[in-house]
C-alpha cells in the first residue's frame, strides 16, 4: 500500500491547517482511502473504484483524464502547489 500526506490551507479558513493522507493499493484509479486531521479530530473515507467511474461521467470528463486530476489534487504535491483549493465543511 502507498500512502502520502500532505499539509494543506484550506481557502474556507486560510489559516487553518489540515494534513491530508492518501493511501491506494495499485493506483488511484481503483479507489483510495483518505484521512484528514486538524491535529484535533481526524476524519476518514473511502472512494471506489466505482465512485471513480461515476464522478468522471457525471463531470463529463474521460475517466483517465479525471484519475490524473486526482492525482494531481490530492497526491503530488508541491508540484501542484497554488493550482487546486480546498474547501472544509
Amino acid at each position: 500500500m502507498e500512502k502520502t500526506l500532505n499539509r494543506i490551507h484550506p481557502v474556507s479558513d486560510p489559516k487553518a491547517t489540515y494534513f491530508l493522507q492518501v493511501s491506494w493499493e495499485k493506483d488511484l484509479g481503483t479507489g483510495f482511502g483518505l484521512l484528514l486531521s486538524d491535529c484535533q479530530c481526524a476524519w476518514t473515507g473511502a472512494v471506489s473504484e466505482a465512485d471513480i467511474s461515476r464522478e468522471a461521467a457525471d463531470i463529463e470528463m474521460d475517466r483517465e483524464k479525471y484519475v490524473e486530476e486526482l492525482r494531481k489534487a490530492l497526491i503530488a504535491g508541491e508540484e501542484s502547489a497554488g493550482k487546486y483549493n480546498f474547501v472544509i465543511s
